[in-house]
């Protein structure tokens, strides 16, 4: 399968007064033509940073996108002009945020705002770009909202409204923020069903951001885990379930309730918090909290390494073996 993304050595930093804040530090992994990449870890972790990386929309100051490489079909997004970068975005990778009520403009219709980037992009008259809207509209189940603005719908129908601004161009890559952060969960698995076959049927390649990990099981081919903005782990989203190898990984799973578990099962916890940014232990981020913890990671940052097919962790210890 042809690679559409690969991010090498990727370190994104925010300078305060207190100090930098490595918000991403150092992380490396690819993307498939045509699967779906889960990204998940607890809030703070950098996911989302990694994800405003790609399409370079880190407002600086005070960010920076310190090193690394984003090849993007053949390109580094970093060595790209401003113009040309602005060609990317909308276009040829697209962004659904998780707050779609603050991303779409209040004073104009959904109509609107969907006809834009294809004006803009394709270079359509209004009349072929109202057209394409009336379609990617009835795709998304929404067919008589043309002239509706933002505030006349719900949030899952402005999640909607947002799923079809992002195919609008039909772009080859579609990063999901934490696409159903804000809704009920009876809609939450509509808007993921609805985007996932849209995608499916667009042959767009799609990457979720969450913190759901039951969202990831469902909807996810392959799955980075990230902590304290470092990858610490990737598998196939079955790997990562049936045969989790990273503490922080394993601490994950334990805390989410299982149907095969028993009625009473007692639910596992993580001691301690995530650690400050802005002051990182020495050695592994995560040996605080790890009850694995030995002196090497005291002093040693893992890098990922393979631990069985298509599975690599961030870690000194061999969890399975004990």
């Amino acid at each position: 399968m042809p690679k559409l993304l690969e991010v090498k050595n990727l370190s994104t930093h925010f300078f305060t007064e207190e100090g930098a804040v490595r918000a991403v530090d150092g992380i490396s992994y690819d993307l498939n033509e045509g699967e779906t990449l889960g990204l998940v870890g607890e809030s703070g972790c950098g996911k989302s940073v990694s994800a405003l990386s790609l399409l370079r929309l880190i407002p600086n100051p005070p960010g920076k996108i310190i090193c690394g490489e984003i090849i993007f079909q053949g390109e580094d997004l970093l060595k790209l002009s401003d113009t040309e970068i602005c060609n990317v975005r909308g276009n040829r990778i697209a962004m659904i945020f998780q707050e779609p009520m603050t991303s779409l403009n209040p004073v104009r219709t959904i109509g609107s705002q969907i006809m834009e980037p294809m004006r803009l992009h394709k270079g359509m008259n209004k009349a072929r770009a109202l057209q394409e809207c009336l379609t990617l509209l009835s795709k998304v189940r929404m067919p008589d909202r043309v002239n509706t603005y933002p505030h006349q719908l719900s949030g899952g129908m402005t999640q909607r409204a947002m799923i079809a601004m992002a195919l609008s161009c039909a772009p080859r890559l579609i990063i999901a923020d934490e696409p159903t952060t804000s809704l009920d969960v009876t809609i939450q698995a509509q808007i993921l069903d609805l985007m996932k076959g849209l995608t499916r049927d667009f042959g767009t390649t799609l990457m979720i951001i969450t913190h759901n990990l039951g969202v990831v099981a469902r909807y996810a081919d392959r799955v980075n885990v990230m902590y304290a903005g470092r990858i610490v782990e990737k598998a196939t989203a079955r790997d990562l379930y049936d045969d989790p190898r990273h503490p922080y990984t394993i601490g994950l799973m334990a805390s989410v309730p299982r149907l095969d578990q028993e009625i009473r099962h007692k639910l596992g916890t993580m001691e301690g918090q995530p650690p400050d940014l802005l002051c990182l232990p020495p050695g592994c981020a995560f040996h605080p909290r790890c009850t694995y913890c030995t002196e090497q990671c005291l002093e040693e940052v893992p890098e990922l390494i393979p631990v069985a097919n298509n599975h690599e962790i961030a870690c000194w210890v061999d969890v399975k073996k004990g």
